[in-house]
């Protein structure tokens, strides 16, 4: 309502006829006078000129070339990458805004990928959960439908379709119900050790700290030069253990900061000494024997993946997702275990 004549408004469906039933609602829900229609096309032109598309993800080529001043996608689950991309590119000309929405659907795709990232707290983007339960507080549901569907549907369908909780397809090392127990306050308490993840070209240094009962007390994310980097982690870690990232880059920060710091240790990835790492942060999520804060490190958890290989088990994030708040945390476990002299959990 607020576009101008000419502009145009994407509402992006993954098949045509889905399309279609998104055009027909929103044909019943303006009054007349306020717009024309043209069927063979499936857009709706408003008294103001903007113009109202509805299209199909299926061929995301025919999705280049117009500039878009706003679109939505449905359904995204169930689109294909490429379409995401189409669409993105875009809204880059007019800047334009974007609501990606639909149903969970496991967690091996774009659409789970990308709302990790804005739940961890992508600049720009929000992420908003709507469940079944709020569907009926709003009077949008009833509650003796969902108890059906309940007792008709198998659990992780259900969960998927009325309570936005992806499927635990096997590829988490966690657990997601037991990433849920954990979660809790940041705790008030002086932290004991500090696991500490070194930003690499476009992530994120993460810093964590761990209390006496296993809690996070600390946490910080940011993007610095170098020197900033050093400066800070400087005045934040003091004289408390730390376990800190060495590979690569992070080698030579290590040697910095153990020339102020006396209780910082260097810590090197390989597959290895990543699998022994992702094993003992799972021993003790699964244990119930820490907690941490919701948001950035959840997502974080809730999306990272392993696979078994021809040379053993590989754990990442998906593409395009962070890893940071994971490895702090495993850092701070693994410090706090009493690999650097700390004590035993």
């Amino acid at each position: 309502m607020r576009g101008l004549r000419g502009q145009s408004f994407w509402w992006i469906s993954p098949v045509y006829p889905q399309a279609k039933i998104a055009f027909r609602r929103l044909k019943r829900g303006l009054p007349e006078t306020l717009y024309s229609v043209n069927e063979s096309e499936l857009t709706i032109t408003l008294a103001n000129g903007a113009i109202i598309s509805f299209k199909s993800a299926e061929k995301p080529d025919n999705l280049y070339g117009e500039d878009v001043c706003a679109a939505v996608m449905d359904e995204a689950t169930r689109m294909r990458e490429e379409a995401w991309h189409a669409v993105r590119s875009t809204l880059t000309a007019t800047r334009g805004s974007i609501r990606i929405i639909g149903n969970v659907k496991g967690r091996r795709n774009w659409a789970y990928a990308l709302a990790r990232k804005a739940e961890g707290g992508e600049r720009g983007w929000l992420y908003s959960k709507l469940t079944a339960e709020d569907a009926v507080e709003a009077g949008v549901l009833a509650a003796d439908e969902i108890s059906q569907a309940k007792r008709q549907l198998p659990d992780s369908v259900f969960k998927e379709l009325y309570f936005a909780e992806p499927s635990d397809d096997g590829g988490n090392p966690f657990g997601q119900e037991s990433i849920r127990q954990c979660i809790g306050d940041i705790s008030g308490k002086a932290p004991i050790v500090y696991g500490v993840d070194l930003a690499k070209s476009v992530d994120w240094t993460v810093v964590i700290g761990l209390d006496a009962g296993g809690s996070v007390c600390r946490f910080d994310r940011y993007q610095l030069p170098w020197e900033e980097t050093v400066r800070r982690l400087t005045q934040e870690i003091g004289l408390t253990p730390a376990i800190v990232d060495s590979t690569g880059v992070g080698d030579p920060i290590v040697e910095r900061l153990q020339r102020e710091l006396p209780n910082v240790e260097g810590y090197h990835f390989s597959s290895t000494s990543k699998q022994k790492l992702m094993e003992g942060l799972a021993m003790v999520i699964q244990s119930d024997e820490i907690t941490y804060p919701s948001g950035a490190i959840v997502a974080e958890l809730d999306a990272f993946m392993f696979e078994y290989t021809r040379t053993g088990v590989r754990y990442s994030a998906p593409e395009g997702v962070h890893d940071d708040c994971v490895m702090a945390l495993a850092l701070a476990v693994y410090g706090r275990t009493g690999a650097a002299g700390v004590g035993v959990w």
